[in-house]
């Protein structure tokens, strides 16, 4: 695993995205609410602000990319100063399926902002997601990632002709963004030494969270784990906080509930779960999960099962 990071990406995929553009025209500002999916903005032309989920105004220019993992609130604007609107109020156009565009009130050419609404295969509470940054930031993105030009091409093309397809065409080539992205922002972004960047940097804790990340399901110990990293037990464990930011025992746990989480969404039921995750009973298995994940596994096959009810 001499890659953590392409090993621990294998575990991240898109399952869907809404993928669209705008040309607004100063002055304007919109603002997106939190919410559970992803989100990506791409300023492709033109100029604009970002309010962070910490409310710091950062200045965009052409060629910056931001993704925003956990969907956490933030607002976009041609100045700092200009009052928000809501992104819910603004009419969108659907220009085919997974495809929109924003209904600016006068749009203005040289403005062009590629956005896209993205759900993970993750929940946004999933310690993958938790390791990483609220906003990564990539500045001119498209000089460190040669690549990142051709894709936005190749998705503003498959925008404008409105093929058969162009959904999930886009879908994959956001994936691919999304993944270039992240590996744009460990490669070149600015972050402190500890958390995601830390870890995926770090050789030895890189290669355990890999390890922990491509086999949620297995009961890891502390020093199969240390073991792996080629350190005795206590130092390995000093190292992973130290990096992390909590106990290896416990970020496997979390792992683990949260796959559990994945699998009971996926319609699993809760015993067949608890069997594959090594519990003895359900009974264990439910005081686990609902210690890391706030609710008892019942309720979320119940909300599965009553979403999936249509009425007559």
């Amino acid at each position: 695993m001499d890659d953590a990071l392409s090993e621990i990406l294998r575990g991240l995929r898109l399952d869907g995205v809404e993928y669209g553009r705008c040309q607004p025209s100063a002055p304007w500002a919109t603002a997106y609410p939190p919410q559970a999916q992803a989100q990506f903005h791409f300023l492709a032309g033109g100029a604009a602000w970002l309010k962070t989920p910490q409310g710091e105004w950062l200045e965009l220019a052409a060629g910056d990319a931001v993704l925003l993992p956990r969907g956490d609130a933030h607002v976009l604007a041609s100045a700092p100063d200009v009052t928000p609107v809501a992104v819910g109020d603004l009419r969108k156009r659907q220009v085919c399926d997974g495809i929109v565009d924003l209904q600016c009130a006068c749009a203005d050419a040289r403005n062009l902002l590629f956005f896209a609404v993205m759900r993970f295969n993750v929940d946004p509470r999933h310690p993958l997601l938790q390791l990483m940054p609220p906003l990564m930031l990539t500045s001119d993105l498209a000089g460190s990632e040669p690549a990142i030009p051709a894709l936005l091409a190749a998705m503003m093309r498959e925008v404008e002709m409105q093929r058969v397809g162009s959904g999930g065409i886009l879908a994959r080539l956001a994936d691919v963004l999304t993944a270039t992205i992240i590996r744009a922002w460990v490669e070149h972004g600015c972050g402190a030494a500890t958390g995601w960047l830390a870890a995926v940097r770090n050789p030895e804790i890189g290669r355990v969270l890999a390890a922990i990340h491509l086999e949620p399901e297995r009961d890891w110990s502390v020093p199969e784990l240390a073991r792996l990293m080629g350190a005795s037990r206590s130092g390995f464990a000093q190292r992973f906080v130290d990096v992390v930011g909590e106990t290896p025992a416990r970020y496997i746990a979390r792992m683990r509930m949260h796959q559990a989480h994945q699998w009971l969404r996926d319609g699993q039921r809760v015993a067949s779960v608890a069997n594959r995750l090594g519990y003895e009973s359900e009974a264990s298995f439910s005081r686990a999960f609902r210690k890391i994940i706030g609710m008892p596994p019942s309720h979320l096959r119940a909300g599965r099962q009553a979403a999936e009810v249509v009425p007559a």
